[in-house]
């Protein structure tokens, strides 16, 4: 059946009854395209950028924290619109979901405007503080002052995007994201060599791509049975805001902690990199960008479990919620198992790829990707783990899994490791973050499960 083509109450009764393995794989598929393909792109950033300099790679990598913020809160307000929306729909609430659609998403747009005109105005400073050194800095600018004039695009997209997939329209918000991301790769080269422009022609086609996929995304909003989004319906109260708080402050923490784990990352590689700090931070980008990718086909296939687990759970289906979460984190970890041993395998022509010229950069990347790659499959549980808490709205739990990986554990371990251990402290610090994630989110979720497993039971003795 062509989900595409359903209204919105077919859709609803459509993610109840179909067989939950198939249903996954429907709603995961466009997501884990539109996911490989954006963090493709940005790979494809990095390997241009990487053919100027040591500099301009490592410039890209002191950015991407900010745009690790910028997601931050663009998936801060996407999913926590998006959760409400689907269980919402779930509940067959309509007006409910139409409202939050609308106040989520201008919300975001507003605060993306702020974002650019603060981060603009301190443009030198913000540099610094992102872990730039001096030789560094240039490059960081002419990237930083672009990527902060497209922040209201690069938020309001997010938004859109999962909106649409909590809406079970992955297929929609998959062409936005898909178009812009091949854009992306046409203009960097263009942007970079034929117009000279440098580390500012990516950062403009970066900007050019986002702006593409938001006008898409809008679009697709108003096709078929998906939430048309009006500014008639923005009704910003602190009822709705509570509710965008609860579902998307562990992707607020996800996201957002990111950000500043990798401006600490940045400063610690530059720190203990010695003389070869430029070389270590931009090692550890290429490292940061590859695990994005190989992470990429992971996330979207938990983003197609959660339409499906948040309808479920809003319509007190709980064994259909339970069953696809096992499905998921089996499939997953096979999956990352076999990624983690070609990672092993190829670290060092995958790095070499992004900069060849420059031995150090090699080197050190290979091991800390090597070192990554071993205990990758633990994923399979985190993501999972932290995606069904987010959907069904338990807030706190969902918000220390995610807080954990690239906060709670990362930010302590990359000051502590490398006082101990040196740059190598920097190469192993994600592994053992990982670890100890792992640690804590499955005592978390098993607990979630048994209350499900129980309510089920309570259930099916009511209708006896």
């Amino acid at each position: 059946m062509n989900v595409r083509n359903m209204n919105q109450e077919e859709k609803v009764s459509y993610m109840l009854s179909e067989p939950v393995p198939h249903l996954v794989c429907q709603m995961a598929v466009p997501t884990i395209i539109s996911m490989l393909v954006t963090s493709f792109y940005n790979m494809v950033d990095t390997f241009f950028v990487g053919r100027i300099n040591t500099q301009a790679t490592a410039a890209v990598g002191v950015v991407f924290s900010v745009m690790a913020f910028i997601q931050a809160c663009g998936f801060f307000f996407g999913h926590g619109s998006g959760n409400y929306i689907s269980r919402k729909l779930g509940a067959k609430e309509f007006d409910e979901a139409n409202v939050m659609a609308a106040t989520g998403f201008f919300t975001a747009f507003f605060t993306g405007i702020v974002a650019a005109v603060v981060g603009l105005c301190f443009l030198t400073p913000l540099a610094r503080v992102l872990g730039s050194t001096p030789t560094i800095l240039p490059y960081t600018k002419d990237y930083l002052r672009i990527i902060l004039i497209g922040c209201p695009f690069m938020m309001s997209s997010l938004v859109l995007n999962n909106q649409l997939r909590f809406q079970g329209s992955a297929s929609y918000a998959m062409v936005g994201i898909v178009t812009g991301g091949l854009l992306n790769m046409v203009l960097d080269p263009l942007l970079i060599f034929t117009c000279d422009m440098g580390v500012a022609g990516a950062a403009l086609a970066t900007i050019i791509s986002q702006i593409v996929s938001f006008v898409l995304l809008f679009l697709m909003s108003r096709k078929g049975g998906n939430i048309r989004i009006e500014f008639r319906n923005f009704k910003p109260t602190w009822a709705l805001y509570k509710e965008i708080f609860r579902g998307g402050v562990p992707s607020l923490c996800r996201q957002g902690l990111a950000s500043i784990a990798q401006i600490c990352l940045n400063h610690s590689a530059g720190t203990f990199g010695g003389v070869y700090s430029d070389a270590a931070i931009a090692a550890m980008s290429i490292v940061g960008r590859i695990s994005m990718f190989a992470n990429s086909a992971l996330i979207g296939f938990g983003q197609g479990f959660q339409p499906v687990c948040g309808m479920n759970y809003g319509a007190k289906q709980f064994g259909r919620v339970r069953q696809a979460f096992a499905f998921c984190v089996k499939y997953a970890a096979v999956f990352l198992v076999i990624v983690s041993a070609a990672g092993i395998i190829f670290a060092e022509p995958l790095v070499t790829c992004f900069r060849r010229e420059d031995a150090e950069v090699i080197r050190i990347g290979t091991l800390a990707l090597r070192l990554q790659c071993i205990v990758f499959p633990l994923n399979a549980w985190i993501v999972m783990s932290n995606m069904m808490l987010q959907s069904i709205g338990k807030a706190a739990r969902a918000s220390f899994v995610a807080a954990a990986r690239q906060g709670i554990f990362f930010i302590p371990l990359i000051w502590i490791l490398p006082q101990i251990f040196g740059l190598l402290g920097v190469q192993m610090c994600q592994t053992w973050s990982d670890i100890l994630t792992f640690g804590v989110s499955v005592p978390m979720c098993v607990g979630v499960l048994r209350e499900m497993k129980q309510a089920e039971g309570q259930q099916a003795a009511e209708e006896v």
